[in-house]
């Protein structure tokens, strides 16, 4: 079985028409999308394909993994359980889905072939974005409850969305996906956060509550006068 989809989103054509499934998908920002494209792949030059290569590595999988290691091992020799499972399952299940999505998608790149282009795989959604849009928004979501001033909490926020579109205009640029493909990839990675939030939620919570020791008996305070007045007198 396949999926059939416009504009570009369109699964193994190898296939017969006879066992495959066709859902017909409007896609508003074709024109867009090729247009960037195009647009892109004409002005490319060396020096500015460097710059995007590096913009990219900020998404990159190798990056991701080293990032992931470090924190990891931090929250393990910190004991900090819930921040450790929250990691884990919000960023490499984010990309997971991402890989699950492209597989039923299907959608080819823009350009195989040319100066600059050595892409494998499918194109959306754009599995550098996804990847820099879990990590940093996951270490946004994971630093936000520290900080108090909302200079600093604006500031966290922008720089993780900084990164998120560094990386997603590098993947544009150098005609390794469409417009359509990063933006579809920032929203999955922002919804699997979200879910990835909440129902972790109990967790965090059971963490964070206190310990409630049982109440020890306080000793009370008698007045000398009080013992005196109370001790029996004994007359002779």
């Amino acid at each position: 079985m396949c999926l059939i989809l416009p504009a570009n989103f369109v699964t193994n054509a190898s296939l017969p028409l006879q066992n495959c499934v066709a859902l017909s998908v409007a896609n508003p920002l074709a024109g867009l999308d090729h247009g960037l494209a195009n647009w892109f792949h004409a002005h490319l030059t060396r020096t500015f394909v460097s710059v995007l290569r590096g913009f990219t590595e900020f998404g990159a999988s190798e990056w991701i993994c080293i990032v992931l290691s470090a924190l990891v091992l931090f929250f393990i020799w910190k004991r900090w359980w819930p921040s450790l499972v929250t990691l884990v399952v919000a960023v490499p299940g984010g990309m997971l889905l991402n890989e699950m999505l492209k597989l039923l998608v299907h959608r080819h790149r823009p350009f195989v072939d040319g100066w600059f282009v050595d892409w494998s795989g499918y194109s959306f959604a754009s599995g550098h974005t996804i990847g820099a849009t879990l990590l940093y928004g996951q270490l946004a979501l994971l630093v936000l409850p520290s900080i108090k001033s909302r200079r600093w909490r604006a500031l966290t926020i922008a720089t993780a969305a900084v990164f998120v579109g560094l990386v997603g205009f590098s993947r544009i640029a150098l005609g390794a996906h469409y417009f359509t493909d990063v933006v579809g990839a920032i929203i999955l990675g922002i919804f699997w956060l979200v879910l990835c939030l909440v129902a972790t939620k109990p967790v965090r919570r059971r963490a964070a509550r206190p310990i409630v020791l049982p109440e020890a008996v306080a000793p009370v305070l008698v007045p000398v006068e009080a013992t005196k007045s109370s001790t029996p007198t004994l007359l002779l």
